[in-house]
């Protein structure tokens, strides 16, 4: 399982912790009547029960508050089919950087978002500050349950909700995408940027209550899946009439990364990209390698100007010596990035650089003490890199400076989804280097949170500029009018960019519309295909045009079958099939993937698409949580998602470190895809610590294991 910094997959824990009977706790559960007979019901058979939040909007329920003595009674009603435990999610923020203009500052646009409302769902807003105040409308406290939706202040004090909120409607000295519109935020995060599925359930519920035109999500978890609660609300908030933008979380660069709810099929999922810019790297003199500078968020920038030895700080447990003017390289783990700057800073070092110990790329921050010198983090490869050449080869590193195109943010996740093979993201924006306001000024972030906002802030332009438009119009304009995005001449895959970096000018008054934006076939496991798919086009111009259609490249056992012309008419749609035929055994197992390209009037448009043969390096398992019942130790609760069936999964307990077992938790004998859950029984009691749960999955003869942390708690 991948675990990456900032981006928290869903709660993997609850902890084996079993509550004393007089402790309170809240649970969201699931009835398929109605939440009013239900809440009337609990009200007369369990008055000590609290309803905290009623759920009819986008499923049907409750958020309950009692001691677990009371709770575990909900169990026996008939109305009751289902128990959610409480499920976390964080805000998707990464590193501080150098700050840009937003997209606004670049076009002379006539729509400024008067009049529609936005609803940002996040850690709260400072509604106090003075580019903020104006634009703001009111909102919800869903982790107090209150009406004042106030960043937290003090230990775990947040400001992301307040610099997505700047993105969309800033208007004082900073200018937001859509400075006009009426901002309503829905506080779902609490201290720390931590919340729970009851409160973002309960915010969505909310902002479709009180009618957002759209709806901001900056958070998420790492289910690549189509069928978690979450992903389920967002589909049904667009289904009512709200348009929901969801970033694509900072789990990049890997496929498969993209988790719920920006896995749902409605929403409009924001991948994030970095505009041109000039960027420190370093490099070895003598060597053709150069790495770009990532440092930590609140550290200084990289402003080094001159060549300085490196110096081998391990893991930082020791005490550093000779460190005076040089750059200490060390190796993420044992102690805080904190610490391991501060040991540097008080050795007299000049910068330090912190490579990781897995794998990959990894995004961090250092603690609120201010260090005065800069710390950047590199990749497992690039940190041995540099200890080989650099500190055994007694090379000196130097930093120079490069010019970078436009390009997608290493971090931003890919897809596709599985079970559906579907394409995630959308569309890409400005993600990287972003400035925007902040309780008690303005900061610079960069992560799939900031990409996100400048969607909905342009939704916010389309809806202003075409107020009958449905969200499923103002996706298909986003997405027809997006702008391919390149590497060396060559596009990124459709699960990078979707169909682009949108357009602002172009998706305000769009010259063809084609829905869907992309296009998924499934994946192929018998000998032949042969599939079809709709695609309408319209022309929403007076104008008349033609469209002349081009099919991908040639590949060994697969066929296209689509026309190569379509005249279309002022305001005409056409519906026309495009057909796929594929023979499995001239193909390789895996992903494949690529557009449909349409021109007219010398404008280039493109149609992602995706197949998936057999196979390929997705994660069968995800999201596995684990809770204990309301008042038995002895009886526990998982839920995770599964993405094919196997013949069986087994769950064994091991020590952390050590990796002795414990024991086996559950086995289930052909699971089905989706979402599984259920109980099992074993005594707890006796468990603290540190714990890996593994998953072993059995199929076709074949055994893959899932290994997923674990921490008991007696408290």
């Amino acid at each position: 399982m991948r675990l990456l910094h900032l981006f928290i997959p869903l709660l993997l824990l609850a902890g084996f912790q079993s509550p004393e009977e007089t402790d309170d706790v809240t649970i969201i559960i699931e009835t398929k009547e109605s939440s009013s007979l239900l809440a009337d019901q609990i009200e007369s058979r369990l008055p000590r029960l609290e309803i905290v939040a009623e759920y009819d909007t986008i499923f049907n329920g409750l958020a309950v508050k009692g001691t677990a003595q009371e709770l575990e009674k909900l169990a026996r009603m008939d109305m009751v089919i289902n128990q959610y435990p409480v499920v976390n999610y964080k805000s998707l923020k990464q590193v501080d950087t150098f700050s840009t203009q937003v997209i606004r500052d670049q076009y002379n646009l006539p729509y400024t978002g008067k009049g529609v409302k936005v609803g940002v769902i996040d850690t709260g807003v400072d509604y106090s500050h003075p580019d903020l105040q104006n634009n703001y409308r009111g909102g919800f406290d869903t982790v107090d349950f209150d009406n004042d939706p106030m960043e937290t202040r003090g230990e775990g004090a947040t400001m992301h909700g307040s610099h997505v909120a700047g993105v969309i409607a800033a208007d004082g000295k900073m200018k937001g995408i859509a400075p006009d519109a009426e901002l309503y935020a829905y506080r779902a995060l609490g201290p720390g940027g931590v919340g729970s599925s009851v409160q973002v359930i309960a915010a969505l519920e909310e902002a479709v209550k009180e009618r957002m035109d759209v709806i901001n999500l900056s958070l998420g978890n790492d289910v690549n899946g189509p069928d978690w609660p979450t992903s389920h609300a967002v589909n049904r908030a667009v289904e009512l009439g709200v348009t929901v933008v969801v970033a694509a979380g900072n789990s990049g660069p890997d496929t498969w990364t993209v988790g719920s709810p920006a896995t749902s099929s409605k929403a409009i999922t924001v991948g994030a990209s970095a505009l041109p810019s000039k960027a420190p790297v370093f490099g070895i003199p003598g060597e053709h390698r150069h790495i770009p500078v990532q440092v930590l968020q609140g550290s200084d920038p990289w402003e080094l100007s001159r060549k300085y030895p490196l110096l081998d700080g391990g893991r930082g447990e020791e005490e550093l010596t000779d460190a005076s003017g040089k750059i200490v390289l060390f190796e993420r783990g044992e102690i805080s990035f904190q610490e391991k700057a501060f040991k540097a800073y008080q050795a007299g070092a000049a910068a330090v650089i912190i490579y990781n110990n897995e794998p990959g790329l990894f995004q961090g921050s250092l603690a609120n003490q201010s260090i005065p010198i800069p710390v950047a983090a590199v990749s497992k490869k690039d940190g041995e890199w540099l200890l080989q050449q650099g500190v055994r080869q007694n090379q000196w590193l130097e930093t120079t400076e490069t010019s970078l195109d436009h390009r997608m943010a290493p971090f931003s996740s890919r897809g596709p989804v599985t079970t559906t093979w579907g394409l995630k993201p959308d569309v890409v924006a400005p993600g990287v280097n972003i400035l925007s306001t902040v309780p008690g000024g303005y900061a610079a972030l960069q992560g799939t949170s900031m990409a996100a906002p400048h969607v909905a802030g342009l939704a916010a332009l389309l809806k202003e500029a075409h107020p009958d438009w449905s969200p499923q119009q103002i996706k298909s304009a986003m997405m027809s009018s997006a702008d391919i995005l390149e590497k060396d001449k060559l596009p990124y895959a459709p699960t990078e960019q979707g169909t682009g970096f949108i357009d602002v000018e172009e998706s305000l008054n769009p010259t063809l519309l084609i829905e869907p934006g992309s296009l998924a076939f499934g994946r192929v496991d018998q000998s032949f295909l042969n599939k079809k798919e709709e695609v309408k086009l319209t022309n929403p111009t007076n104008e008349s045009q033609t469209v002349y259609i081009n099919a991908p490249a040639y590949e060994h056992g697969s066929r296209w079958d689509l026309p190569s012309v379509v005249h279309l008419e002022p305001n005409e749609t056409k519906t026309l099939e495009i057909g796929l035929h594929l023979t499995k055994s001239f193909l390789n197992s895996g992903i494949k993937q690529g557009f449909i390209t349409l021109t007219s009037h010398d404008r280039d448009f493109h149609i992602p698409y995706l197949y998936m043969v057999g196979t390929s390096d997705y994660e069968k398992v995800s999201g596995f949580e684990l809770s204990s019942t309301w008042a038995d130790a002895r009886r526990s609760i998982y839920r995770f998602h599964l993405t094919e069936p196997v013949d069986k999964i087994t769950v064994d307990l091991f020590r952390a470190g050590t990796m002795l077992p414990q024991g086996r938790l559950f086995e289930l004998e052909d699971p089905q895809p989706g979402m599984v859950e259920g109980e099992f029984k074993m005594n707890m009691s006796d468990l603290e610590g540190a714990y890996i749960a593994v998953l072993t999955l059995e199929y076709e003869k074949q055994k893959e294991s899932y290994p997923f942390p674990v921490k008991f708690t007696s408290q």
